[in-house]
């Protein structure tokens, strides 16, 4: 990929040098156990938009035993949840929408381009496009192993009804 294409070059991006890690994420991420996606956040400018982290997959990952069985790979969605939980990451430290809790609201242009296995560190590159707060976000990701991209998109986030949900819940008892 041409390097006026990328976000941020991976080559250039210090991966000894964490941000936050994953006591730091949690804080500021609902998702826990099996659905956390992120391991390290490695750069944040909130200014422009422009975050990187990744995620370290182990051979202990919720998804090996059945993608695919004898071949364990990386299912895509997981990239672009991954993606996701780095973009929601930055808005929800800097208070960018404003709101309790973010969800998908769409992918858009999203294509894969390589593998990614047990082993591998995968690279997030997410930039914010749009911004409507207390609205919605629209960013670009971009996914690496090494220096190769594997997938790439857009990702659309949205407020969740945190208040909506629960009062929901609540009138099912």
């Amino acid at each position: 990929m041409p390097e006026k294409d990328l976000i941020l070059n991976p080559a250039e991006l210090d991966m000894d040098r964490v941000l936050a890690d994953m006591e730091e994420i949690r804080k500021y991420i609902p998702q826990r156990h099996e659905m956390e996606q992120i391991s390290a956040v490695l750069y944040d400018d909130p200014e422009i938009g422009v975050i990187a982290g990744y995620k370290d997959l182990t051979d202990q990952e919720f998804w090996i035993r059945g993608h695919m069985p004898g071949m364990p790979l990386l299912p895509g969605v997981l990239i672009c949840e991954a993606a996701a939980q780095l973009c929601t990451f930055q808005v929800q430290k800097h208070g960018s929408m404003d709101v309790n809790m973010m969800g998908f609201g769409g992918l858009d242009k999203v294509r894969f381009r390589g593998i990614v296995r047990p082993g591998d560190r995968l690279l997030l590159v997410c930039k914010r496009l749009a911004l409507r707060p207390r609205a919605m976000i629209r960013c670009a990701f971009q996914a690496f192993v090494g220096e190769a991209l594997v997938g790439e998109g857009e990702l659309v986030g949205v407020s969740i009804p945190v208040e909506a949900i629960h009062g929901l819940d609540s009138n099912k008892r």
